[in-house]
């Protein structure tokens, strides 16, 4: 590492030191009347010597950036050049005359300014920060009414020449737009190393001692020597130091963030300038003279919509804040739950479409326990990125949770949510993300999708069934997209394991099919009495899974060939519940799940587990209680010999009304008599 000298950390200041005692030495000529020669070399020095440290300290620090320096260089070698032909014809060769030469470098330096100025901002905020234009602009229009009021005007007035009436005029038109543009580099976004306040010094003294002294001259009190030389020597000071400071390239640097809310200072501040054109109407009334109100009338006006422009910003950068993500920038589950409730309305009344994606990235908490939560900040930040580049602009993304992301996605068709959100999916997965220099991730999310009003007509409804098929794609692996399923549509398919436990309980107790042939049994019973589609599958899967209770009982219970016991009775009874649960624990199967734990209840009440009768018992727990039967009849068991379908039906007969709902068994029976049942088969478990 290459350290510079140390003296280039005490140049600057060492600059600033001399330049002091240069003009102190130089305010000591003047009250000790020594020759005019030896005060015009002096004050020339400091103006010269700002010109000379911001070239000089552009070779030694080489910024980044160095047009702006360059140009503020050039500008005040224009003015050092002005000030010595000023100073030498004013002073040693007695020449008074105006306007002069040295007029026209002065008026001539302030573009140059105007161009460094305007590349700085362009460098620290580019496109960006209204808010400091719109304070910059509030100034400069209270700037620009006091400077016509009592600075242009009054020149513009004067008895005198038309070309001295023009450079006088100039004066204060041109450090009226340097103050604007130093005014929107102050008030502006970016660094604010020790060179940016010296910089914002030598701009703001300038402007001052400029306009002190046209105010001079037009009341006929300047005079060579008087405080305004050191404002403008303190001026330029202030620029060379700035130039020399090793840490002069950062103010070029870009804004890293946007602008904060503005302080107490900073309201103050405004509130004061924005009342300074009322006020001068309410001298001007106390005065009786009236010649200047349709200026300051035009300046109040101009004012009030720069003000209401700056509360309406405020606002809306309070309502970004409020909605939007610190980490990834995208909006908060809260504006995404508000925005889906608006255009779920909004589909409703127009019988549109919407679908809602949840995203959850894969085994995210292995990437905080062994790289670090900034690794993970940086993993949520990169995906965040690739799902803004894989959607719309009409699409809400939003983060939802810890590390769930969520898209609402308008207009939409019933199969277009899988193949956007496939779409995402790849968008993450395609690429590792490199978290540190040498250290990169393959990262994946897992997705699940709903659709209005097929998965749900309330956002409630869809967020739930979007987070149930999100569920089903972590538990089968991760890395895929899943459709929800139930709500208002298709019913996802159950896990294997909860089928082979199924035909395993099957097996416990016949060589016969059982939970297959009831369900196969039930979605045929439930066609035929003319449920809709959704409801016949329901019926279909309970059938299939109606048993998977069983497991959780000892294999003794339903094997043992004798009478049970009483406390056995009660571990049967249990097993409805048991396969509740365990059917339930299935995201998008909660309804089977309550066909499950009611499949034993009777019609007349005296069923179990909860003594349900008639239609309080649900239609599809109904079918599966005679479908199951019937298969359990016609079983050869241990403790029961398999019996003739003849048995078998007129025993649904007499149940009919008690245990069984009348109208299932006769849409039953007319099924079997018709021979669209078939035989019981033969159990083949792998």
């Amino acid at each position: 590492m290459i350290r510079k000298p140390a003296s280039g950390r005490w140049l600057w200041s060492g600059y600033l030191a001399g330049g002091l005692l240069t003009m102190a030495a130089y305010y000591v000529t003047v009250a000790a009347g020594a020759p005019a020669a030896v005060r015009v070399g002096l004050y020339c020095a400091v103006s010269i010597s700002a010109a000379v440290a911001v070239l000089y300290g552009c070779l030694r620090n080489r910024p980044a950036a160095p047009l702006p320096w360059i140009l503020l260089g050039a500008s005040q070698l224009i003015y050092s050049t002005a000030d010595t032909g000023f100073y030498v014809s004013h002073f040693v060769l007695g020449d008074t005359s105006f306007p002069a030469p040295a007029d026209v470098l002065y008026l001539s330096h302030y573009p140059l300014v105007v161009a460094g100025l305007v590349a700085l901002i362009r460098l620290r905020s580019p496109g960006r920060d209204l808010p400091g234009l719109l304070d910059a602009a509030l100034l400069a229009v209270v700037a620009g009414m006091l400077s016509w009021l009592y600075l242009i005007a009054p020149q513009a007035q004067a008895d005198s020449p038309a070309l001295v009436k023009i450079v006088s005029v100039g004066y204060p038109m041109m450090d009226l737009a340097m103050f604007a543009v130093a005014l929107r580099l102050i008030l502006g976004t970016g660094p604010r190393p020790v060179p940016f306040f010296l910089l914002s010094t030598n701009l703001l003294a300038f402007l001052a001692a400029d306009s002190i002294y046209v105010f001079q001259q037009l009341n006929g009190t300047y005079g060579a020597g008087n405080f305004l030389d050191a404002i403008w020597l303190s001026g330029n000071l202030a620029l060379g130091a700035a130039a020399l400071h090793p840490a002069m390239g950062k103010i070029a640097e870009q804004a890293e963030e946007a602008a904060p809310a503005p302080g107490p200072g900073r309201i103050a501040g405004l509130c004061a300038a924005a009342l300074i054109a009322p006020a001068v109407l309410l001298i001007q009334y106390a005065n009786g003279s009236y010649p200047d109100i349709p200026v300051a009338a035009c300046a109040c006006a101009v004012l009030f919509v720069l003000t209401i422009a700056r509360l309406a910003g405020l606002v809306s950068e309070q309502r970004r804040l409020a909605i939007t993500d610190a980490l990834t920038g995208l909006r908060t589950r809260r504006h995404f739950e508000h925005q889906l409730a608006v255009e779920v309305t909004r589909a409703h009344r127009a019988h549109g479409g919407l679908a809602v994606l949840i995203a959850d990235v894969d085994r995210f908490k292995s990437v905080n326990d062994r790289y670090g939560h900034p690794a993970g900040d940086k993993v949520l930040t990169e995906i965040a990125e690739r799902l803004k580049e894989a959607t719309r602009d009409s699409d809400l993304l939003a983060r939802y949770g810890g590390e769930e992301f969520a898209v609402l996605i308008r207009d939409i068709g019933r199969d277009e949510p899988a193949l956007i959100a496939e779409r995402l999916r790849r968008q993450v997965a395609e690429r590792p993300i490199v978290v540190s220099g040498d250290t990169w991730l393959d990262v994946t999310i897992s997705l699940g999708t709903a659709s209005y009003p097929l998965h749900g007509s309330t956002p409630a409804e869809l967020v739930t069934a979007a987070d149930r098929a999100l569920y089903a794609a972590k538990a089968h692996g991760r890395d895929q997209v899943v459709p929800a399923k139930g709500q208002h549509g298709e019913l996802p398919e159950p896990s294997l394991d909860l089928v082979a436990l199924a035909d395993e309980v099957d097996s416990w107790v016949s060589g016969h099919e059982h939970s297959r042939a009831v369900g196969r049994w039930a979605g045929q019973v439930a066609r035929s009495l003319g449920l809709d589609p959704t409801a016949a599958r329901r019926a279909e899967l309970a059938g299939r899974l109606h048993d998977v209770g069983k497991a959780l009982i000892p294999a003794g219970v339903w094997t043992k060939p004798g009478a049970l016991s009483e406390p056995e009775w009660e571990l049967v009874r249990r097993h409805p519940g048991h396969g509740a649960a365990l059917v339930g624990s299935v995201p998008g199967l909660g309804e089977v799940a309550e066909v499950v734990r009611q499949h034993h209840e009777r019609f007349d009440g005296t069923g179990y587990p909860d003594g349900i009768a008639g239609t309080g018992i649900r239609i599809e727990a109904r079918i599966v209680a005679v479908c199951d039967s019937w298969a359990a009849m016609l079983a050869d068991r241990v403790y029961q010999p398999a019996m003739a379908e003849e048995d078998a039906a007129r025993e649904l007969r007499t149940g009919r009304g008690s245990r069984y709902d009348p109208d299932v068994v006769t849409a039953f029976l007319a099924l079997h008599a018709r021979g669209h049942l078939g035989p019981l088969p033969n159990l083949n478990v792998p």
